[in-house]
């Protein structure tokens, strides 16, 4: 697969029609006859290094990326920040083309739920952990936009970040326990200078909140330092350097089991990911980092 920039800009589709009408052109586009491949980096916007590395990588797995911006409101709960979120549509438009997207999908919320939406994807027991326990039906509305945005792009591949661990394993098994036709592919967690992970609601930290969340990173450091010595020291790594920042509230750290996000028992040895949620002052950031315990 090449890794060039096939275009300068992206073609922008808001309606279903007009993303049909551009996937059916870039696929006739391959030479000697051969469908062309589409690789695909769903977002919310407010795009950031961390989204164009996500598209950068996809580049490199296909002939053409494409990117949909989309602020889904299944995902967000009663009190969340969906009307705040950051909608940065020109320059989220500039990024894209810097990193030559070939079609951004960028639908309201009446062309992806033209009815409603009736019918949903139970994200199961899973869905239920960590993130979904503070934040329920959270997962159910993430499988359901990813699953219609499959249907809708039917990519060869799509492009997710490690950063939403919990997410990008539900997406994986949905995809499997479903017969979904395309390859999800993780890309390492991307981080600013300081550490702190890119996310897209680093931009409501004011200056002390930023300062006081560089405990997170901090924190899975310390887990990292610690791992050859054996799960308990992680979690108290973990635990001492968050409790040693006044202005942090954590919502859970937790040491899991990579493929069933199961706590490990003391003894646990080989793999496993720590999971961070915590705020500073009001934004709620998550993070994690994989080990080898032992």
């Amino acid at each position: 697969m090449t890794s060039e920039h096939l275009i300068s800009s992206p073609v922008v589709a808001r309606t279903r029609g007009g993303l049909a009408k551009q996937l059916l052109a870039l696929r006739a586009s391959g030479e000697k006859g051969r469908e062309s491949a589409i690789a695909f980096v769903p977002t919310m916007g407010a795009l950031h290094d961390g989204h164009r590395a996500l598209i950068a990588h996809a580049r490199g797995l296909a002939d053409h990326v494409v990117v949909s911006i989309f602020v889904n409101p299944l995902q967000f709960g009663a009190g969340e920040d969906l009307d705040r979120y950051p909608r940065t549509w020109d320059h989220d438009v500039a990024v894209c083309a810097d990193e030559g997207v070939a079609a951004v999908f960028a639908p309201t919320v009446d062309t992806m739920y033209p009815e409603g939406q009736l019918v949903t994807v139970s994200a199961g027991p899973v869905g239920e952990l960590f993130e979904g326990a503070r934040r329920p039906g959270h997962f159910d509305g993430v499988l359901t936009v990813v699953a219609k945005l499959f249907n809708l792009v039917r990519p060869d591949v799509a492009v997710f970040g490690d950063k939403d661990a919990q997410q990008l394993l539900l997406i994986r098994r949905m995809v499997r326990d479903l017969d979904i036709p395309v390859h999800v592919v993780g890309h390492s967690t991307i981080r600013e200078s300081d550490g702190l992970a890119f996310s897209s609601r680093n931009a409501y930290l004011s200056p002390d909140e930023r300062q006081k969340a560089l405990a997170i990173p901090r924190a899975l450091d310390a887990a990292e330092a610690a791992a050859a010595f054996g799960a308990v020291r992680v979690r108290a790594a973990v635990l001492s350097e968050l409790g040693a920042q006044p202005g942090v509230d954590v919502d859970y750290a937790a040491l899991v089991d990579p493929d069933t996000l199961a706590e490990v028992h003391d003894a646990h040895s080989g793999a496993a990911v720590v999971l961070i949620a915590a705020r500073a002052g009001t934004t709620r950031l998550i993070d994690n980092r994989r080990l080898e315990i032992g």
